[in-house]
């Protein structure tokens, strides 16, 4: 079994029934919908670093990572090779420091937008979506 350790940011913005988060859309092999920004952490990588990479290249914002929200772990049975992979997911809560919206150019997402958390159910996503925003409300653990 192979395993696949990536790194996610909760990044939101504005509060009450304006509040927004900041969702890249992917579009990978066939399968698309929103996402958290974050992905793969590369061998030798911190998690941390691996987060805050990722948000730069599927977002453009530079983040400050703020607490650790949650760690999950799924089996799925067949990947795209074949064989049964176990993701294991981290959950880090992130605030905006600098840079742009950008749309990451040749990888895996095709689009970046803030959406309104109220309408986030009715947006075609991935389950790590409903992961993260089901921590919205929690502080979380400090870093390090």
């Amino acid at each position: 079994m192979r395993m696949r350790v990536a790194a996610y940011a909760l990044i939101t913005r504005g509060d009450g029934d304006e509040r927004e988060i900041l969702l890249p859309h992917w579009n990978e092999g066939g399968m698309s919908g929103w996402t958290l920004p974050g992905g793969g952490v590369e061998a030798g990588e911190h998690p941390a670093d691996g987060a805050v990479r990722e948000v730069k290249e599927e977002t453009g914002y530079d983040v400050r990572l703020t607490s650790l929200l949650g760690v999950d772990s799924a089996v799925l049975p067949t990947s795209q090779q074949g064989d049964a992979m176990q993701a294991l997911r981290i959950l880090y809560r992130a605030e905006i420091t600098g840079g742009e919206l950008a749309v990451e150019l040749d990888g895996t997402t095709d689009d970046v937008a803030w959406h309104p958390i109220a309408s986030v159910p009715q947006l075609r996503h991935v389950h790590a979506v409903d992961w993260a925003l089901s921590h919205l409300h929690d502080a979380g653990s400090p870093l390090r």
